[in-house]
């Protein structure tokens, strides 16, 4: 490791830790914080600026003690909301899953990517990837392509004047023709892939709406595009957009006359 990295790390421990300590006390000034982490009261110092600045711990101006800020709140209410959407959907993966027999993944906006938060396994798919947690492109993925469709144009414009990789040679890159898509998903509510991800694997999905209204998720069912051929897709869109929609409905979503994109 070099020393750079461990430098890192060492630091990235001592601002974990900080608000460890933190928590646990209540309120800590510098010189307590600075003895409790075994560092000099100038690092701890330099460490609890760093944390106000990003609102993970707040300065009392009259005590000069730190505790717990809102960005730490926000953390929380992010982690539990993901958990809560986890609870939620999970029933109805797994039965999208043995009705349609392939894989079925619930996809959240992280940055310009897709994180899958959970993944359902029908009876006649190989499970040879465990998405959970991985990060995929929006552009080339069907849970990508709902998110992509459905956020602020303004956001969407941004993630598409960025380089899209090409992972197959069916990879869509060009950003107008992605545009084209985009609103034909709006129109009709899900989202296809034909071997844009991998070679051989397709797939649909479809959006998850809060009870605002906002799409907060995306519903994907994928498989072999031997098993999924696109004169399949349709058929499988429409038990993926049920699915979204019944999950939609347990996130308190009730369902209005919405004008296209909308």
């Amino acid at each position: 490791m070099r020393n750079g990295e461990g430098g890192n790390l060492q630091s990235v421990t001592r601002a974990l830790r900080s608000l460890e300590l933190i928590a646990e006390a209540g309120e800590l000034g510098v010189t307590e914080l600075g003895r409790r982490l075994g560092v000099h009261k100038a690092t701890a110092s330099r460490l609890a600026a760093t944390l106000a600045e990003r609102g993970f711990v707040e300065r009392d101006p009259t005590t000069e003690r730190y505790r717990l800020g809102f960005g730490i709140v926000c953390l929380a209410g992010a982690a539990m909301a993901s958990l809560d959407l986890v609870r939620t959907a999970r029933p109805v993966l797994e039965d999208l899953a043995e009705r349609t027999r392939e894989t079925v993944n619930l996809g959240v906006l992280s940055g310009h990517a897709v994180v899958y938060l959970d993944q359902a396994s029908g009876a006649r798919s190989i499970v040879s990837v465990n998405w959970v947690g991985r990060r995929t492109p929006l552009h080339n993925t069907a849970a990508g392509k709902v998110l992509l469709a459905f956020m602020d144009e303004a956001e969407r414009e941004r993630c598409l004047s960025e380089t899209l990789e090409r992972s197959t040679p069916d990879t869509i890159v060009d950003p107008a023709t992605l545009r084209e898509q985009l609103k034909v998903v709006l129109v009709r509510g899900y989202a296809q892939t034909l071997e844009e991800l991998e070679e051989g694997l397709n797939a649909v999905a479809a959006p998850i709406r809060q009870a605002d209204g906002e799409v907060v998720a995306a519903v994907s069912v994928s498989g072999p595009a031997f098993r999924m051929r696109s004169v399949d897709l349709p058929r499988v869109a429409r038990l993926t957009v049920d699915a979204g929609t019944a999950v939609s409905h347990r996130l308190g979503y009730t369902e209005r006359r919405r004008s296209a994109g909308g």
